[in-house]
């Protein structure tokens, strides 16, 4: 989808740490994370939230009172006379949100909206349905964050098995895999060095019965070295993906606020923004997942008009190195201008806000380079995919 006048004002965007799951976040409600930190990366910012007309909330794992949806966000931040949807579209998510988000700017139904994006996989619901016709009425079960993991109704298969399967198809070999692994590592370890994600990252509040605790980084992030990696047993007999060469669940959120131009620009740190030229979505062939986030971005890119030999920078949500490895192969883009501040294989995927840290890492790496064009995507569950094209000026 193209847009022409839908901005992302910079430092409007940004994301919690995140913690890999069963860690600090396990018993904090991912709503009440999002009111938190939303509440004052909004403060930090100089944006009232009544002055947000249309509010998003992305998340895909329910919580409790979640059925209030984004209402319950934007009255507890003072907007209260301001709601909207709530949109869950897997680890597409935050694409999605934005697509939303832009279509209202692009519309002029509004000209000040926000996504609010967060999720917890720790201690996920079990969902449990009543079976009136099963003995003694025993209800039929799902844990809601395990068991999609491991099983795709319409294949048959896990997602670790989308990734095995791609790259069989695809040839490549565990050195391959592992050499991405750590190339996202360390250039991970470099921006967290050089202190780059202090300029997005919004520090988590722990409530506690006595005091508080403060999340300030990424938690559960495992120092990698080629030979820890070598070391690692594939997740499968005969495979090519390690726990090393694969993502973590985590709990985190994200906001990123999408404006019209001239609003952006008044809102924007020095007036710069980040202009959203289109959003793509797309399917890959079932049980290749990996493979879903080339034809959701060369949509993308067709509808923005460019080409990949257009694109400056890339960041990926990469639950297996081998999504990136297909990427590079069928685009050409090289692997070590994806991703310069690392990526979900690397501090973990909340699901839902995985997409706009990525996003929001984007528009910081374009603009630290004085500008450029960048495109984010990232497969999901089902064999999907989302895509978004930014353009930063200056």
């Amino acid at each position: 989808m193209r847009f022409t006048d839908v901005h992302i004002p910079f430092g409007l965007s940004w994301t919690s740490p995140f913690a890999k799951w069963q860690g600090p976040l396990a018993e904090v409600n991912s709503l009440d994370l999002a009111v938190d930190v939303t509440g004052r990366a909004l403060e930090a910012r100089g944006l009232p939230p009544e002055e947000i007309t249309e509010w998003t909330l992305g998340c895909t794992v329910p919580q409790q009172h979640a059925f209030y949806g984004v209402t319950g966000v934007s009255r507890r931040l003072g907007a209260g006379e301001h709601a909207g949807p709530w949109i869950s579209r897997a680890c597409a998510t935050s694409a999605a949100v934005i697509e939303h988000l832009a279509t209202q700017v692009q519309l002029k139904a509004h000209t000040t909206t926000i996504g609010v994006i967060t999720d917890r996989t720790s201690n996920g619901p079990l969902m449990l349905w009543s079976s009136a016709a099963g003995p003694g009425g025993a209800p039929v079960s799902e844990h809601w964050v395990l068991d999609p993991m491991t099983l795709d109704p319409t294949t048959g298969q896990s997602m670790n098995d989308t990734a095995e399967n791609t790259a069989r198809d695809a040839g490549y070999t565990r050195e391959q895999v592992d050499e991405v692994a750590l190339l996202r590592y360390e250039q991970y370890a470099k921006a967290q060095a050089e202190g780059i994600p202090a300029a997005y990252t919004v520090p988590v509040r722990i409530p506690r019965r006595r005091g508080e605790d403060w999340l300030e980084q990424d938690h559960g992030v495992f120092p990698t070295t080629a030979e820890g990696l070598a070391r690692l047993r594939p997740v499968q007999e005969g495979g090519v993906v390690t726990y090393g060469a694969q993502t973590h669940p985590a709990d985190g959120c994200a906001g990123v606020v999408v404006a019209s131009g001239d609003r952006a620009r008044e809102l924007g740190r020095g007036g710069v923004t980040a202009q959203v030229l289109a959003t793509g979505f797309a399917r890959a062939e079932p049980a290749y997942m990996p493979k879903a986030p080339v034809p959701a971005a060369l949509r993308a890119l067709w509808d923005a008009g460019l080409r990949i030999e257009d694109v400056d920078v890339v960041t990926t949500h990469n639950p297996f190195a081998v999504n990136d490895l297909w990427f590079a192969e069928q685009t050409g883009f090289p692997l070590e201008r994806m991703n310069p501040y690392g990526s979900s294989l690397v501090y973990g995927h909340p699901q839902g806000p995985t997409g706009a840290r990525a996003v929001t890492e984007l528009v910081h790496a374009l603009h630290a380079r004085g500008g450029g064009t960048g495109l984010f995507t990232g497969c999901a569950a089902g064999d999907a995919a989302g895509a978004v094209v930014v353009r930063v000026d200056g």
